[in-house]
């Protein structure tokens, strides 16, 4: 990661004046904050601050080589083309982040297809693509995925936002900096002052000031509105890789003893190594408490700046005046794993997901754990020794020492390793794509198959027989089993506070239900349908996708804030009010979060009352259960597309349900209000099984698919019956 921002010289000028001498002890630090990196994913499931350190580190560098250009551009022999010309350092960075990513990137889509189920195909291809553009970062804060402990649910490429971000941050600030450099130079025509490397430097600072305090604001801001969103969001991390540059361009050269500056060094590190303990990166990162990390790399960066100037031009020896514990930093092993930190960073992260995937965990224990990083460093050193470093130095990096004059046979071996990756990565773009449009061009047609094959609930409502045949749908198609409101553009997504009401049943009835609230009251429309075609009514629909009728005002949605859904909400029930349907159909529990079962959730109960209050019957469907066991939640798709069965992929009932409806205590004093339960369709006495009479019972980890709340129709019809019989057959 860090091995990306080490030649900073201009390529014009390799050696200019003000070329600093090198930083070994900085390598040292990439090696630490590497190590922290992989230890706190494999053994401790938190964010240690290592990631900070790299980004700090990348914008100490990156942005102190463009400073230099910037300054040496304003030279009089220097033409406005070598000013403002990315290529020269584009191709370096080319060259120094996309081998080792490239590699990478091809071993996870192999591993994919062999150890992965195919439900999860199409997703990790899009990461792929993703990671290979460097817009990972922005794929994960759209789908808000919480960079949380390692398990084998986990994307293998979920680490490479940071990667994203850095790329980002360096095609950004290089474009913008050579613009400024080259205004400089015309403004310097007029002015000699603009020459001045004083006013470049404060001009450049200034600017890098200004934004970096409003990405720090903007991060702080985040953290309350949408934090996973935050987290991965170019715009609030880029204040970190921008301290970096501060110091670089405004570098303090305060005459301080080396003992002050070892214990600064020695403190500083103690901070890095430790905020991952007493730190929740995930819920405070990149908001103010990232300022322990990044201020701990400022200060070492600084406390190792006095032997700067005593060290020869070009020099990887620490200097003699460095403080102790800065060549302490710059000993052989902390400097060998810095130089390997970059491909040790990638290769980690997925190589424990694939493991645990494999191994069906959800952590490794301390010897798995020396295991993976164990291989991981093997093959990162692999990675820089045979494809970083020949594609990235030319053909010469390649040859062993002794044997510098074979160029020819070395250009072969680069020539090859480049086709290899170039060729791979077409391959595997094409691949993915394909089974993409493979899987987003399934359609899953249900809706005549045999009941006495496939009976779905009615094997446990009923006694149905169940014939030894394939569930349907299978695993891979289940996934897009969606109900009609959801292929007919009725059901208004996360952005869209529209209110689409859809018409299904019959449309010439004169009774109407109206079926309102979030995605788990829309899956009912597969039965609500066929009874209102077979009963002679009509059923209207009101829906939001993790959007259920709720008085909260500050309602969450995967634990980000949703104010859209209140809004929302409000206008839906003053509409349907107004609309005067004979009966509304909605959710009347929920499942609790930290305990066992469900419950009728407190903000639930005024909707109710609001609706009764207006002459308006309820419906109260209980919530299906949200399947899970002792590892946490269940997919079923992918539970099954990975070798699992009914039973393994099911749940103990009395983990996901109540013994009873809670419901029924609000039908107790209310008289218009009617509790559904189609539990005893879903689940045994003592458990829920994953596939029930040859149907797959889930489409994602909470949600009926619609081919099996089809086979509940007739329950759901006979309960609603039971309670206002309007809805039942009605006799001539």
């Amino acid at each position: 990661m860090a091995s990306t921002t080490r030649v900073v010289a201009p390529e014009s000028a390799p050696s200019t004046p003000t070329t600093p001498a090198y930083r070994t002890d900085l390598d040292g630090l990439r090696g630490i904050a590497i190590t922290l990196v992989a230890c706190f994913h494999v053994w401790f499931g938190k964010v240690s601050g290592g990631v900070d350190v790299f980004l700090t580190l990348s914008g100490y560098f990156f942005l102190g080589s463009l400073l230099r250009h910037a300054i040496y551009a304003q030279k009089p022999n220097v033409t406005f083309r070598d000013t403002l010309d990315p290529w020269p350092r584009l191709k370096r960075l080319l060259k120094r982040l996309l081998p080792a990513l490239i590699t990478v990137l091809l071993a996870v889509t192999v591993l994919t297809v062999v150890v992965l189920p195919q439900t999860r195909w199409a997703n990790i291809g899009n990461e792929v693509v993703a990671s290979a553009l460097y817009y990972q970062n922005w794929y994960l804060a759209l789908n808000s995925q919480d960079y949380l402990a390692a398990s084998s649910a986990n994307s293998p490429l979920q680490h490479i936002w940071s990667m994203s971000m850095q790329g980002q941050f360096f095609l950004l600030t290089l474009l913008v900096a050579l613009a400024f450099a080259g205004v400089l130079k015309l403004l310097a025509h007029f002015a000699r002052p603009f020459a001045d490397p004083r006013v470049i430097r404060f001009l450049v600072g200034a600017a890098v000031f200004v934004v970096a305090l409003g990405s720090f604001w903007w991060a702080h801001r985040g953290m309350a509105i949408n934090q996973p969103y935050n987290y991965y969001s170019t715009l609030s991390r880029l204040w970190e890789p921008l301290a970096g540059g501060l110091l670089a361009i405004w570098l303090p050269s305060l005459r301080v003893p080396n003992w002050l500056r070892n214990v600064a060094t020695v403190a500083a590190l103690a901070l890095i190594v430790s905020c991952g303990f007493w730190i929740d990166g995930v819920a405070e990162y990149p908001g103010p408490m990232a300022l322990v990390p990044v201020g701990a790399t400022l200060i070492i960066i600084w406390a190792g700046a006095t032997a700067l100037q005593k060290a020869p031009r070009g020099s990887h020896a620490a200097p003699d005046g460095m403080p102790a514990a800065n060549r302490m930093l710059a000993s052989t092993w902390p400097v060998w794993l810095g130089t390997i930190a970059y491909s040790l960073y990638l290769w980690h992260w997925p190589l424990l997901i694939f493991y645990l995937t494999w191994r069906d965990k959800n952590h490794a224990n301390f010897l798995e754990g020396v295991g993976i990083l164990g291989v991981s460093i093997g093959l990162a050193w692999l990675t820089k020794r045979y494809i970083e470093d020949p594609l990235r130095g030319g053909d010469r990096a390649a040859l062993p020492r002794g044997n510098r004059a074979g160029r020819s046979r070395w250009l072969s071996y680069t020539s090859v390793v480049t086709a290899i990756l170039l060729l791979g990565s077409v391959v595997a773009g094409v691949a993915i794509k394909v089974w993409e449009n493979h899987v987003d061009n399934i359609v899953v047609d249900t809706k005549n198959l045999d009941p006495r094959s496939y009976p779905g609930a009615r094997a446990l409502l009923d006694g149905w027989p169940v014939p030894a045949l394939d569930p349907q749908p299978s695993a891979l198609e289940v996934i897009q089993d969606y109900p009609e409101t959801s292929t007919d553009g009725y059901m208004s997504d996360f952005t869209d506070n529209e209110i689409h009401v859809g018409v299904y049943g019959d449309p010439n009835a004169t009774r109407t239900i109206a079926l309102a609230g979030g995605s788990h009251a829309e899956m009912w429309i597969s039965a609500l349908d066929t009874l209102g075609k077979r009963n002679g009514f009509k059923v209207k629909t009101y829906l939001k996708m993790g959007c259920p009728l709720s008085t909260n005002e500050v309602p969450k949605q995967r634990g980000v804030p949703y104010p859209e859904c209140y809004d929302w909400g409000q206008r839906v029930i003053e509409q349907v009010i107004a609309d005067k349907p004979d009966a509304v159909f909605t959710n009347s529990t929920r499942p609790r979060d930290y305990q066992p079962g469900d419950w009728v959730p407190p903000d639930y109960t005024p909707i109710f009352d609001r609706f009764l209050g207006a002459g308006v019957p309820v419906f109260g469907m209980r919530d299906t259960p949200w399947p899970k066991n002792g590892k946490g939640t269940i997919d079923t798709p992918i539970c099954l597309a990975d070798g699992g069965d009914a039973e393994s992929c099911g749940s103990r009932r009395a983990a996901v349900l109540a013994p009873e409806d809670p419901a029924l205590e609000l039908a107790a004093t209310r008289p218009d209000f009617h509790p559904l339960d189609m539990s005893n369709g879903i689940c045994t006495d003592d458990f829920c099984p994953a596939i029930i009479g040859n149907i797959t019972v889930y489409k994602d980890p909470h949600h009926l698919s619609a081919t099996f709340v089809r086979s509940l129709t007739d329950e759901l019809g006979r309960q609603m019956e039971a309670q206002l019989p309007w809805t039942g057959p009605q006799v001539p």
